[in-house]
C-alpha cells in the first residue's frame, strides 16, 4: 500500500456528480433579466459568457463581478437561486454511475466530500431532490467554508473536518476550470477534470488538470486502482 494513496476525494456536484442539463444558464437568464441586462445584445452576450467562464465559481461573486453593485448582486443571485431551486423541483439525475462510484471509494475507506458553487439553500436542495442526504461523509457550500472555488477553503475545509493527515492524499474532481484551480491551490495530490459538465478537454488541461476523466465512474477507478 502506497505511503501516498488518496483518503479523500472532493467532489463537484453540477456537471461532475449531478447532470446539469444547461440548468444554470437557464436560471441565470432569469436573473439576469431580473438584475436590468437587456434580454438581447452584447451586453447579455458577455455576460453569458462570463458565467460560462466562470462555471464552478461561488454565485454571489460571478453577479458582484458582473453587475459591480452589491444590492443588484445580491438581488440576481437570489433570483438565480430561486430558479435554480424551480428547474432542481422538475428532476434532478445522477451522472450515471456517480451513485455507485461514490459508494465504491466509501467502501474502500476513501471519505468523500461534495462540494457546490450554489448556496447551502440550493445545495440541500439538490441532495433532497435526489435522496443524498447520506452518500457522502460531507458536503459543503462556500458560505461553510469561507471563499468559494477557484479559492482552496472548501477543499482544505473537508481535509480539517474529515481528519486528513496531509494535502497530498487529496483528489479532487470537477467539471471546470475553477473546480481544477481549487484542487491545486489545495495542494491536492490529483486534480482531475470530467468531461460530463461544463468545459473540455483543452479547457480543463490548460487550467493545470493532472488527469482528464470521461466521468465520476473512471475518477473512482483511478482512485480505487492506486489502492491495488
Amino acid at each position: 500500500m502506497s505511503d501516498k494513496q488518496i483518503d479523500l476525494a472532493v467532489l463537484d456536484m453540477a456537471g461532475t456528480t449531478v447532470a446539469d442539463d444547461g440548468l444554470v444558464i437557464r436560471a441565470f437568464e432569469q436573473a439576469a433579466t431580473v438584475a436590468g441586462i437587456p434580454a438581447e445584445g452584447p451586453e447579455r452576450e458577455a455576460a453569458r459568457q462570463y458565467v460560462i467562464d466562470t462555471m464552478g465559481q461561488s454565485k454571489i461573486v460571478v453577479f458582484r463581478a458582473l453587475l459591480g453593485d452589491e444590492d443588484k448582486a445580491q438581488q440576481a443571485n437570489a433570483a438565480f437561486e430561486a430558479a435554480y431551486s424551480e428547474f432542481a423541483d422538475a428532476g434532478v439525475t445522477p451522472i450515471p454511475g456517480a451513485e455507485e462510484a461514490i459508494s465504491a471509494l466509501r467502501k474502500a475507506g476513501i471519505k468523500v466530500a461534495l462540494t457546490t458553487g450554489f448556496s447551502r439553500r440550493t445545495q440541500d436542495k439538490l441532495l433532497d431532490a435526489l435522496g443524498w442526504n447520506e452518500i457522502a461523509d460531507l458536503t459543503l457550500a462556500p458560505s461553510e467554508a469561507g471563499r468559494g472555488r477557484p479559492y482552496p477553503d472548501m477543499v482544505l475545509t473537508a481535509l480539517l473536518r474529515l481528519g486528513i493527515d496531509a494535502v497530498d492524499r487529496v483528489a479532487v474532481l470537477g467539471d471546470t476550470s475553477s473546480d481544477i484551480g481549487t484542487g491545486l491551490a489545495a495542494g491536492a495530490r490529483i486534480v482531475a477534470g470530467t468531461l460530463t459538465g461544463a468545459h473540455n478537454e483543452e479547457q480543463l488541461r490548460a487550467a493545470g488538470a493532472t488527469h482528464v476523466v470521461p466521468s465520476v465512474v473512471d475518477f473512482a477507478a483511478l482512485l480505487l486502482a492506486e489502492r491495488g
